[in-house]
């Protein structure tokens, strides 16, 4: 099998796996157990980061239950073969270069060079920005819930924030909405979102105090940079004085409350204000964010933040007629550009084709089945209300959104990424234009 199909087999039991284990009995508060379809539309919200729950994981799971899908987040936002990797170099044993290929592959890199000390940089950083964000949580909930429960909030929640999935465990599908007001969770969480979101790659440079960062890491944080504030801002305006939504808070609190919501979108899947009270336009932009999505190589899904201004520079040189796509100096490869379009299409026809199913299945309007579709895509979690009263047929739809969009344009920009084949198989046949436009 090749490493694409070790890395989609390998999710897949993986979830499989998390599915049976929350049809337990000791899974679920009641002690029946999840139903299998939930079960597995649970475990593939957890293993591809999402978020989107068709019961609320506060009220439903016991201990054991909400440890499951605890270890789904970890293990499928850092990539089971990160873990492989640990456990393998724990035993004393030698990667090979198949693993080596494979760790390629889950890590979104163009070469093997460097891949075992990348691995070992990700479970490092992942696990040390994981634990300061628990700390700082349970110190800000220890007044309220006591230590122990405290601890285990902290933990859950900051290893579901850094690994984008937007699972949290204060009941009735609230999310954090009851600290909409509370600028140490708001600031950590953020801060835990925008780390996983960045790409590992990038955090590993910025840790190394570089003074010269290398291209792919000036345009991830210019780009994060830019679509988290640009939009805040938006939503700040739109929303301001929604009686929904900003509109009651003060003034400080509408600005915390915007950028929290512009953050979010980009995979994470909290929220601190009811987003079904929210204007259409808003919901509109947040739907764009989503499917832009964090950075290659991180937690989060989506398009990318790379393929997005690749997208939009290619577009500006063909309204300018020059021949390259140049940024900070830079020429960007053909092949570049073409992959970017590639996975851009094939994001937006899935979506098309999941939206065309969810009209036909659930009984609501466009928007939102846009919305949900969407927020499954970029493996977001944020939801308008509809995911929980999914029929069978719009469950299996959205599981399969969500699947494809945390290893569906990770393995097609790998694929595209592949060498090229020896040229004597190619036939150049004759050129000939046709009208475009």
């Amino acid at each position: 099998m090749s490493p694409s199909r070790v890395l989609v087999s390998g999710f897949a039991s993986l979830i499989l796996l998390g599915g049976i284990l929350l049809t337990l009995p000791q899974a679920t508060q009641d002690g029946l157990g999840l139903p299998f379809m939930n079960a597995i539309f649970t475990a593939t919200s957890a293993v591809c980061v999402t978020g989107l729950v068709v019961v609320d994981t506060g009220t439903t799971f016991t201990p054991f239950g909400q440890g499951v899908i605890l270890v789904l987040i970890q293990v499928g936002g850092l990539g089971f073969m990160t873990f492989a990797t640990l456990f393998a170099m724990i035993l004393g044993k030698r990667i090979t270069l198949k693993e080596r290929l494979l760790l390629q592959e889950a890590l979104n890199q163009v070469s093997i060079e460097g891949v075992v000390r990348l691995a070992k940089s990700v479970l490092q950083i992942s696990f040390a920005i994981e634990g300061v964000g628990a700390l700082i949580l349970a110190l800000r909930w220890h007044s309220d819930f006591g230590w122990s429960k405290a601890l285990y909030y902290g933990v859950f929640h900051s290893v579901s924030a850094f690994n984008n999935a937007g699972f949290d465990l204060f009941g009735n599908f609230s999310s954090l909405t009851a600290f909409v007001g509370d600028p140490i969770i708001n600031i950590t969480i953020m801060v835990l979102i925008v780390l996983g979101g960045l790409g590992f790659i990038v955090l590993a440079e910025l840790l190394e105090h570089k003074k010269k960062f290398r291209l792919h890491t000036k345009i991830v944080l210019k780009v994060s940079g830019f679509l988290i504030l640009f939009g805040a801002g938006l939503i700040l305006i739109m929303e301001y004085s929604n009686p929904k939504t900003l509109g009651p808070l003060p003034f400080g609190t509408k600005v915390m409350a915007a950028l929290f919501q512009s953050v979010s979108p980009r995979t994470a899947g909290f929220n601190t204000i009811d987003l079904s009270g929210m204007y259409n336009t808003t919901l509109l932009s947040m739907i764009v964010l989503m499917f832009i999505g964090a950075s290659p190589g991180s937690t989060g899904g989506g398009i990318k933040t790379t393929t997005f201004i690749a997208i939009v520079l290619s577009v500006l040189r063909t309204y300018r007629s020059d021949p390259h796509v140049v940024i900070e100096g830079r020429t960007l490869p053909k092949d570049v550009i073409q992959k970017a379009w590639a996975i851009t299409t094939s994001a937006s026809c899935l979506i098309f084709i999941i939206i065309s199913v969810l009209s036909l299945t659930e009984n609501t309007d466009l928007l939102t089945v846009l919305f949900e579709v969407t927020s499954a895509f970029g493996t977001v979690g944020l939801s308008l209300g509809l995911t929980p009263y999914l029929s069978g047929l719009g469950k299996i739809a959205i599981i399969i959104t969500m699947f494809i969009g945390r290893v569906g344009p990770l393995t097609l920009a790998f694929v595209l990424s592949r060498k090229k084949s020896k040229q004597s198989l190619h036939v150049k046949y004759p050129d000939e234009r046709i009208m475009i436009g």
